[in-house]
């Protein structure tokens, strides 16, 4: 009987402890609009499992792909109030939260993907990362966006006269309506979920991306002339909400932003191999790729510039970026 009261005594304390242990597990919740296996949801499960293992299993990250918790617009809303830990979104719907990121989401700012890395990496990223707690949020890491292009279910553009009258869908921001009204063509903002139906039922005659987005959301399916005028190469920013990030210890918060560093790292290995991917995907499916003349594109840029650029700040910004080599 004593025995049989020892062994039931250990068991109990034995199931107390795992309970205690289950119980003081954090569960962050992630939200993309990507799919899963997409190199950005792919980053952050590698920040997930980094800070796992860096907190003994106190931490873990929870990832809802495919916009299962919504469109990015209404993430970045959820982010700010808590109501999701982490968000992996692109920089463009901050632009009307938040002045700095508007400079990056500028086309032709970057003259290469290269360039764009060293200028996300240096002062001025550092720049456009304080500016987020401003809005309740903090940033973790830039990843790669790629550059987006122009994609029809009407005809190549090989110029900047092919695009007149044409309607295309971008992301809800200001600076690609603006965008696409200087090239003489159409903007239609809408959620990227939607994208799809409007140009199949012409809604929309096209879109622009990249050719990750172009090939995994199957657009290439009903717009398949993709013209590589690469006009933006917006920044995509990994966000945690401040209310979370404040519940962390200083220690926890060093993991949190080591594990970030290092995913991105991780993150530009994937891009770099799935744009090659999808690039060969859509093409052997039969989207005709066409590359024009990027100059006319670039001059026609002038009054986007004129209209965002108003801020010194901004401006400084601006040329700063020009001059990172």
């Amino acid at each position: 009987m004593l025995h049989f009261s020892r062994l039931a005594g250990a068991t109990l304390l034995a199931a107390a402890l795992m309970a205690g242990t289950a119980s003081a597990q954090t569960v962050l919740r992630s939200a993309d609009t990507h799919p899963d296996g997409y190199p950005t949801v792919e980053a952050v499960k590698y920040f997930g499992e980094l800070v796992k293992e860096r907190t003994a299993g106190r931490y873990a990250v929870e990832i809802y792909p495919s916009a299962q918790l919504g469109e990015e617009k209404d993430t970045i809303e959820q982010v700010r109030a808590g109501v999701i830990d982490l968000n992996r979104v692109s920089m463009a719907p901050f632009n009307g939260l938040i002045p700095e990121t508007t400079v990056p989401s500028l086309p032709y700012i970057f003259r290469s993907e290269d360039h764009m890395r060293k200028v996300m990496d240096g002062a001025v990223g550092d720049q456009i990362a304080a500016s987020f707690e401003r809005v309740g949020l903090v940033l973790l890491a830039f990843y790669d966006g790629g550059a987006r292009s122009f994609y029809n279910s009407k005809k190549p553009i090989n110029s900047v006269a092919d695009l007149a009258g044409m309607k295309f869908r971008v992301i809800q921001s200001d600076i690609f309506v603006d965008m696409v009204a200087a090239l003489g063509a159409n903007a239609t903002p809408m959620p990227y979920g939607e994208v799809y139906s409007a140009i199949e039922t012409g809604v929309i005659d096209g879109a622009e991306n990249n050719f990750p987005s172009y090939d995994t959301a199957k657009h290439a399916e009903v717009a398949r002339f993709y013209s590589l005028d690469e006009h933006t190469m917006v920044p995509e920013a990994f966000v945690m909400a401040k209310s979370s990030w404040d519940k962390l210890t200083p220690e926890d918060q060093a993991i949190f932003k080591a594990a970030a560093k290092e995913s991105v790292a991780r993150q530009r290995e994937l891009w770099a191999a799935k744009v090659k991917e999808s690039r060969a995907k859509v093409e052997a499916a039969g989207s005709q790729i066409t590359t024009p003349d990027k100059q006319p594109f670039i001059d026609a840029m002038g009054p986007v510039y004129e209209k965002h650029v108003k801020d010194d700040k901004l401006k400084a910004m601006v040329e700063a970026i020009k001059a990172v080599q």
